[in-house]
């Protein structure tokens, strides 16, 4: 099969995934019941706008990465309803229901839907609404609790995964192993993806390498290292050269042992054989990937010992060892140690490929531990993280919200009795502000129907907690949302994992350090143009005077 017919299949399995894991019914009951109000009064057709986005960046953070846009636009394009669907919605909704709005229902789809949104893998921030969903009020009300579903989690396990990179450096390489503690198998799929979106550079999720084309990697557990208890049972015992001779490795490593226990000055007696015997077992298997895990006993006394023995074996018959992995105790200083022992042998068995030996920590790193490694000298070259990564621990939700802003071409505004729950009026367009040095520091939400900030030029805006105006004059203005979907269609350029990555670390990089620090980040301005504001202020004067002239009358 030639790259183009294998890249079509993953995607066409992307595709299947996407409408087996998203149906329509995956929703909450109560967009059917209103779906069903609006078709009985006659409005279900009426034009209506409804924005997504978060009202604070998740982590205690300075930004977000906006993910999960491919997913909503393969779900929108597969939208309908099958006769067993409309079944099922028959038999929850109230037996009084007209039964011909379930004929409506079979022919619905999103066709007459217009999605524009922000690119996937770009920084945003609070109150910036991402995506904007236009269409016939009953089918985009439908549309809510799914699309939120594919944001939500996306966005923030990506964000997590971009705060895990920024904790551990540039250089480190992170891995994902994190399917085993997921929110089930779907939200392992997902930390699998947009983790590697954020900023990781591999994962141990197979299915994530199939549909995502991932780097995939892994190599044993301890179970596989405690199966062992002898060398009686390593088999075969031999393993060819790289010139194709058959060769003893259990005799050529015992042999090498004897002379890393001296080296070392490490008492023989305390290596544990079944240890060895599994070592050997993995490296006949997989004499060009051999990195395992060297703490199931003892660091120091067994594991690094067992090794190094099969490691300079290998090399002596042209394998290339890869590396250990270490899972408890006290990793840094363990790295360190093994790092010490790997330049001796470098140096005392003239093995040069113990100098490009890595060292991989997986011990449940959290990003407070990713940072506190920086601090520490350590000799770690890879992280695995799982748990607090794909769960985020530090937060549950990013907590998007689905808004509606117009109807038939009239703005509409939620008006809370608490401030940051009400929501701002109309379909609108949102630019982004840079300075001289190409970093973003202002995000303007401006009414669609007015001209755009221009570069160069002075711009005036007010903050949502303000009530006079500011000016600032941009060096370049950037409009942040696109067409993505009309008349049913994708319009956005399906992108791989890989593509997508590349655009999430370029966004990451354009953003000033001072908006990215883990810790008390500065706080990123978004704001609205005069003419919103304006029609803010008048729609919440009207409802005041309206909610008074209410009262009077009665």
């Amino acid at each position: 099969m030639n790259m183009a017919a294998a890249y079509s299949d993953t995607r066409g399995a992307m595709e299947r995934s996407i409408r087996e894991r998203v149906p329509p019914l995956l929703t909450d009951l109560y967009q059917f019941t209103m779906a069903y109000a609006y078709w009985r009064a006659g409005r279900h057709q009426e034009p209506a706008v409804f924005e997504l986005f978060f009202r604070d960046n998740p982590f205690g953070g300075g930004f977000s990465l906006f993910a999960g846009l491919q997913d909503c636009l393969q779900f929108l394009q597969s939208f309908c309803f099958t006769d067993e669907d409309v079944e099922f919605l028959r038999s929850v909704l109230p037996p009084n229901t007209d039964p011909a709005f379930f004929t409506f229902l079979r022919g619905l789809d999103c066709s007459g839907v217009t999605v524009r949104s922000v690119p996937e893998g770009t920084v945003v921030f609070a109150r910036v609404p991402v995506m904007e969903v236009a269409g016939p009020l009953a089918v985009v009300q439908l549309l809510e609790t799914s699309l939120l579903c594919l944001v939500n989690y996306a966005s923030l396990v990506c964000s997590n995964a971009a705060r895990f990179r920024l904790a551990a450096g540039p250089s480190r390489s992170l891995l994902e192993m994190g399917l085993r503690r997921a929110q089930g198998p779907d939200g392992g799929l997902t930390a699998s993806r947009y983790s590697y979106i954020g900023g990781f550079d591999m994962t141990s999720n197979v299915q994530a390498g199939f549909l995502f084309g991932i780097p995939v990697v892994g190599t044993m557990a301890h179970s596989f290292v405690t199966s062992f208890s002898s060398l009686e049972e390593v088999w075969p015992q031999t393993l060819n050269t790289a010139s194709g001779d058959q060769v003893d490795l259990i005799s050529l490593t015992k042999g090498l042992l004897s002379r890393v226990c001296v080296l070392l000055r490490a008492e023989a007696g305390k290596i544990c054989e079944g240890e060895l015997a599994a070592f050997l077992t993995y490296a006949i298997a997989y004499p060009h990937n051999f990195l395992p895990v060297i703490d199931s006993y003892s660091v120091a006394c067994s594991g690094l010992l067992n090794f190094c023995a099969v490691a300079l074996a290998l090399s002596e018959l042209g394998y290339r060892p890869l590396g250990v992995r270490l899972d408890s105790g006290d990793l840094c200083r363990q790295s360190l140690e093994v790092r010490h022992v790997f330049k001796l042998c470098s140096q005392h068995f003239s093995a040069s490929t113990f100098d490009s030996l890595i060292i991989v920590g997986t011990n449940s790193f959290s990003e407070n531990t990713m940072s506190e490694l920086n601090k520490k000298e350590n000799e770690i070259d890879a992280v695995g993280v799982g748990t607090h990564l794909v769960t985020c621990t530090k937060q549950p939700s990013l907590g998007c919200v689905y808004k509606l802003v117009e109807v038939r071409g009239r703005p509409r505004m939620k008006v809370s009795e608490d401030p940051e729950k009400s929501t701002v009026p109309g379909k609108k367009a949102v630019y982004r502000l840079l300075h001289t040095e190409g970093h973003p520091f202002l995000d303007v939400v401006c009414l669609a129907v007015e001209p755009p900030p221009k570069a160069g030029h002075p711009f005036s805006y007010y903050l949502r907690e303000e009530d006079t105006s500011r000016c600032v004059t941009p060096a370049q203005v950037t409009c942040l949302r696109q067409e993505v979907f009309t008349k049913g269609q994708v319009t956005y350029p399906v992108c791989s994992a890989k593509e997508t990555r590349a655009k999430a670390q370029s966004s990451l990089q354009m953003l000033h350090p001072k908006y990215k620090r883990l810790q008390d980040p500065d706080i990123y301005t978004v704001a609205v143009s005069e003419k919103l504001y304006k029609l803010v202020s008048e729609i919440r004067r009207g409802i005041t005077n309206n909610s008074a002239n209410f009262l009077l009358s009665n």
